[in-house]
Order: C-alpha cells, then structure tokens, then sequence
C-alpha cells in the first residue's frame, strides 16, 4: 500500500524522507522529538510464563500500550518533529511463529499516529535476529525501512545504527563492513558539516551504568565500547539514545550523553510504561522520561515547554 511505504518506509537510501540534509541543513529554532522503546509484542505473556522463545502467543496487552502511547503522543502541542521506535518493535525473532501477526498488530496501532509525526524505526535484535544475516536485514528493510540511514532536522544531524552488527556481526560480514565504513563517513564529515548537534540513535546501549562496568547482554563489549565512546566523542555526537534494557538507565561519559529508555512493552524492573520527550536547543539536548499515563492526563511539563521559547 502507497499509505504504508508513507509511514513504515521512509528510511531509503541511507536518508530519510523529508528530513534529508538539503531541507534541513539550517539551526532555525528549538524543537522536540519522541523517543521510545520496545513495544515488543508478545513478550509480556513469554515472560510471564517463563518461556522468552516460545511463550509470546499473545500480544493484546502490548497493542493496548501502543496505542495508549500513539493517543498521548497525538494530544502534544505543538506537535513533536518525529518519534523513533529504538528497536524490538515486536518480540518473535526472524522465522519464529506469532511474527507476522505481531507484526501487522503493531502497525495497525501505528497507523493511529498523526501523519504530521513521521515514525523512525531502529532495528533490535528481535528484529533482525541476535546473529543478524543477510536475510534477516533484508526482510527488516522490506517490512521498515534500512537499517541504517542519516537524517537531518533544523541542522542536527540523527544517525540511525544497527547496533546488532556490533554485537555479533559475523553472518553478515559485507553487511557489517558497509555498515562500518559509512558511519566512519559520517563520523569524519562532522569536521565540515555545519551541524548544531549530532544525535545518536541504536537499539543496544554502549554502556548501562559506566563505560568500566562488566561485559553484558544488555550492552556492547568493553573494548569496542571505549573505542565507540572516543570516535563519538571526537565527532562531537551529544548523546546517544537506545533501547533494549527494559528500564531507564545511562550516564555521561567523556560529554556523550548515554541514554538507556525504559520501554513502551515488557518492563523488567519497576519503572513504568513510558516514553520520553527529548527538547534540542541551540546549546543543548535535555530529556525526560514519561510514563504513558503521566502523558496522557498532563502533557509536556513546564520546564521542558519553556525551553521551547
């Protein structure tokens, strides 16, 4: 359907609909955007009965959650620039059963959102498998768009990664050398890009607590990590947003913000259901974590309105 490649498949071409650098090139004045996390359907009921492989047979409790989340975002004034999904936006893995239905359920909530709010999507591990392959990003991008891509919104520049491909690349290792290449490009042209900021977005959080903390399943290995902490650093990228912990976490290292959001879905520890609105002015980049119900009765707080002028 045409209405569907308008919302689902706007990230084409390493760029994004719209929101590409010849629009959006120039500082113009503040703006906000949504960021959220995990909808994830299906893994409520899966981890509910203990069986995360196979146990997500249903899936209504999420669909009530995204849409809950779809009407809060809807009643925002003004309206927010555009509101990214940052991965696991549903729960079975690539060739599991349940995944076309979760996946046509989370776009018939999806459709709800204001057409005037484009909808940027990342890829998690649920999406593209934990060892992604080149089959599994293909069916990811016929379904939602690349996997990676740059977009630009009143001179800040987003990047979008696919940050299964460094958790384990190793099925796809053109995919994860394209992948690399193009974001050292990016990286490098901050020099002599005239971006106000430069804003990260990927599924897998670089680090939870501390850039020192232990290796885990929630974040990338230490090693790695330090080396994508200081290229980012150098670039001057100003925070980084991500998923995939199921609880709101992150810290500051080195003046990149590390931003863990707790999730739309399945919480695993006791923050609510919630997103978070993310405010950018000219000197910076200030957030806060709502939860589903907080949005819906009252809307963007004061202090966050004001940095609006």
């Amino acid at each position: 359907m045409a209405a569907d490649q308008e919302i689902f498949l706007k990230a084409k071409n390493r760029t994004f609909s719209g929101y590409t650098e010849e629009e959006q090139c120039e500082w113009k004045e503040p703006f906000y955007f949504i960021q959220a996390a995990d909808p994830q359907l299906g893994l409520m009921k899966a981890w509910s009965v203990g069986d995360c492989e196979n146990g997500g047979d249903e899936w209504g409790q999420e669909v009530t959650l995204t849409q809950q989340a779809v009407q809060a975002v809807n009643k925002l004034t003004p309206r927010p620039k555009f509101m990214v999904l940052c991965g696991d936006l549903i729960h079975a893995m690539p060739g599991m059963q349940w995944r076309d239905e979760q996946e046509r359920d989370l776009k018939d909530a999806l459709r709800g959102v204001d057409p005037a709010i484009p909808l940027v999507f990342v890829s998690g591990n649920h999406d593209i498998g934990n060892t992604p392959t080149p089959e599994t990003i293909a069916q990811y991008r016929r379904s939602w768009g690349d996997d990676y891509f740059s977009f630009w919104v009143g001179g800040v520049l987003f990047l979008v990664l696919n940050s299964q491909l460094f958790f384990d690349g190793s099925a796809c290792p053109d995919q994860r050398a394209a992948h690399e290449a193009w974001l050292s490009e990016q990286l490098d042209s901050t020099k002599h890009r005239a971006c106000r900021h430069t804003v990260v977005f990927q599924h897998i959080p670089i680090f939870l607590r501390s850039p020192e903390e232990d290796n885990d399943y929630f974040n990338l290995e230490k090693t790695f990590r330090l080396q994508l902490l200081e290229r980012f650093h150098k670039a001057g990228v100003k925070a980084v947003f991500s998923g995939h912990y199921h609880r709101n976490a992150g810290g500051m290292h080195n003046g990149v913000d590390m931003v863990v959001t707790s999730a739309i879905g399945c919480q695993l520890g006791t923050d609510p259901h919630g997103l978070r609105l993310v405010v950018v002015t000219k000197e910076k980049v200030v957030h806060r974590y709502y939860s589903l119900d907080e949005l819906s009765k009252t809307g963007m707080e004061k202090e966050l309105r004001d940095l609006l002028g």
